[in-house]
Formats: C-alpha cells, sequence, structure tokens
C-alpha cells in the first residue's frame, strides 16, 4: 500500500534492496556511536541569546534540536526508513520527544512532536517547542498518542489484546489511521532523550520495529570533559551524545560525515542561525573531512 508520509524508493542498488529481505527487523540492525562536542561556544552564544531575557529561555536541547533538524534536512539518506522490507524517504524532516510533567516518581509523561520547515533556524524551533511546552502547564493534558493507549488499557484484556494485535497489523501494511501516529515518536525522523535534565551521563536507546523511525539520539550530562589540543589534554565544559541508527539507511562513511557535521553545527554556534536547508560552504566541509 502507498504511504502519505513518504516517498517509495524504487532506483536502489542490489544491496539495498535484499538487505531488508535477508535483515528484516530494525532491532537487528542498530548501530551504535558515541561523540563529543566542546560547549565552550555553545554556552556563550545561547548566554547572549539569553540576555534579552525571554520567557522561554534558549538550552543546549533546543540547540541539539536543531543541529540535528539541519543534519537531517541537508544529509537526505538520513530520512530513509525501511518498513515491510521496503526503502522510503520521509516527505518532512520531524523530531521527538517525552516531556515530564512533574519531576516526581509518578509525574506524568506526554509526547512532543516537532514538524520542521526548510526555512527554519533555532529561533523558529525555540518558538515552536515554548508552543508545545506551554500545555503542559495543564497537569490534564494529553497527547493523542497517550490518550489512545489509556483507552485500549481500561478495555477488558480480551478485547483490547485482539484489538492490539489489528493496530499492528495495519500498522505493517501501511492502513493505520493517520491519526494514531500523529504523535506517535516512532513515526518521526528522530527520536530524542534529554538525559542530561535529570542528571544523568550518555547512553543509548534501541530503535523499535514498530514505526518507522531510523535514529535516537541521547544528551548526556553536560560538564568538564577532556578534549585534545596540540597533543595534550585540555578541560572544557562538553556533553556527549550517544546515537542508535539504522545500519541499513546508509554506510559508515555517509554516518561518519553526519556526525562530524553535527559536531561543527554545535561547535560553531552561529550556524544555527542559518536556515536548516541552507548548504554548508567549501570551508566549513574542509574542516569536517579534517575532523
Amino acid at each position: 500500500m502507498g504511504r502519505t508520509d513518504a516517498t517509495y524508493l524504487k532506483d536502489i542498488d542490489g544491496m539495498h534492496f535484499i538487505m531488508p529481505f535477508l535483515l528484516p527487523n530494525r532491532c537487528d540492525n542498530q548501530a551504535y556511536f558515541t561523540f563529543q562536542i566542546d560547549l565552550t561556544k555553545l554556552n556563550e552564544y545561547v548566554k547572549k541569546k539569553n540576555e534579552s531575557n525571554p520567557d522561554y529561555k534558549y538550552n543546549l536541547f533546543q540547540c541539539v534540536v536543531t543541529a540535528v533538524l539541519k543534519i537531517i534536512t541537508l544529509r537526505s539518506k538520513l530520512s530513509i526508513f525501511i518498513h515491510d522490507k521496503r526503502m522510503y524517504k520521509r516527505n518532512e524532516v520531524s523530531a521527538a520527544f517525552t516531556v515530564k510533567q512533574e519531576f516526581k516518581d509518578d509525574g506524568g509523561e506526554v509526547l512532543c512532536f516537532i514538524h520542521s520547515k526548510p526555512e527554519w533556524n533555532i529561533d523558529d524551533v525555540h518558538d515552536e517547542l515554548r508552543r508545545q511546552l506551554l500545555k503542559l502547564k495543564d497537569r490534564t493534558y494529553k497527547d493523542e498518542s497517550s490518550g489512545f493507549m489509556d483507552k485500549f488499557n481500561a478495555l477488558p484484556k480480551f478485547i483490547s489484546r485482539p484489538l492490539l494485535d489489528l493496530v499492528c497489523w495495519l500498522e505493517k501494511v501501511n492502513l493505520i489511521p493517520k491519526a494514531l501516529i500523529e504523535t506517535d515518536p516512532y513515526h518521526s525522523s528522530v527520536v530524542l532523550a534529554n538525559l542530561g535534565s535529570i542528571g544523568l551521563p550518555d547512553g543509548y536507546h534501541h530503535l523499535t520495529n514498530w514505526g518507522t523511525t531510523s535514529m535516537f539520539i541521547v544528551i548526556g550530562k553536560s560538564g568538564r570533559m577532556p578534549f585534545y589540543e596540540n597533543d595534550k589534554v585540555v578541560f572544557r565544559d562538553g556533553v556527549k551524545l550517544g546515537m542508535t541508527i539504522d545500519e541499513r539507511i546508509a554506510d559508515g562513511y555517509y554516518f561518519s560525515k553526519s556526525i562530524k557535521m553535527l559536531q561543527l553545527i554545535l561547535e560553531e554556534p552561529e550556524l544555527l542561525e542559518r536556515p536548516l536547508n541552507e548548504k554548508l560552504s567549501d570551508e566549513l566541509w574542509e574542516r569536517i573531512n579534517m575532523k
């Protein structure tokens, strides 16, 4: 069946056509990467952005979200996903994450979903996050996906279980109603988890066979970290990111260039001011190639 959120890729090489048949499950094809970001310039950048005292402050998370959206926009293979042994390219770049309404053991969680536009920059991402997070002031707010899950959970199990089996089958054959997955994080380009906000270091998150998400990025706790400079170790403010990605969508060289681009954007934060779809200059690409 056709999809409304992506385009089926017919013109692919033989290896990428065969691979989904040999390795059909996304969770069996997870590749893991850890990389460290120097926050020296980014911290100054965020401080400067907040000098005007906006009611919703700029922060590291917004910068990472913007940088990730930019690399997915510019690196088209990062928008690929495999579903039912077919390769698709998304029609938009999106990001999703879970937000804790209260930092308590029994505090509720809601899902946030960002549908980016090519002309966006850090200010647009900041404003969209502010718009969505304002909903959290209402403790009774529940996103559509969470509300859907609660309705199923309220049914007797002999009814909900076969219905959920049906939903999973409908999702597999692209017949699931759009309203059921519009806020489902596992139907986004990337899912982010800000573990640093709860005091945890970097780590990894698994992918899921449900849905279409090919990438998951975990942001660890920022702090003083060692960096190499002129064969010496220096300590600077930094943060580690952990990436989990479906290795079937591209090769290691492509992932390497994409990660180095993400590092460069976060270490040269003025690039966050530029539109997501604005290509990097030849000079910046030379710096990426030297990393």
